[in-house]
């Protein structure tokens, strides 16, 4: 159902889907649905957002993939690292796995979106 909502093509079918999530789940989980209602705004931000970053925006890949690497990295050596050797490991790790990162799709609308032009639901309003 956590789908649906983050995955619908308006935030109109996302409000419906996170209303009808609610309504079923809040009655099992109070404190879970609260939280989604606190952050409902922010949650569904990205639907001012030109379409095209929307993968982006919705991932999390990039944070995990390059922590999962410092993790394994540093569980491995937990008794060999000082603050100072740790810091310089995790800061060249991550150096390292920016070269996998992906380049943002249509990049191009970044100073479009920094101008302030609005969108909704993804397609860029006239003005």
């Amino acid at each position: 159902m956590i789908h649906e909502i983050y995955m619908s093509p308006t935030k109109k079918a996302a409000l419906k889907a996170f209303d009808d999530f609610v309504e079923l789940f809040e009655a099992k989980y109070p404190k879970a649905t609260n939280c989604l209602l606190k952050d409902k705004d922010q949650m569904l931000k990205f639907y001012d957002f030109p379409a095209e970053h929307w993968k982006h925006i919705r991932s999390t890949n990039v944070i995990e993939s390059t922590f999962s690497t410092v993790r394994l990295r540093t569980y491995k050596t937990k008794g060999c690292l000082s603050r100072k050797t740790a810091l310089t490991m995790v800061f060249k790790l991550i150096q390292a796995a920016e070269k996998n990162w992906q380049r943002i799709h249509s990049y191009k609308l970044l100073p479009v979106i920094l101008t302030g032009e609005q969108f909704l639901d993804g397609v860029r309003q006239a003005a």
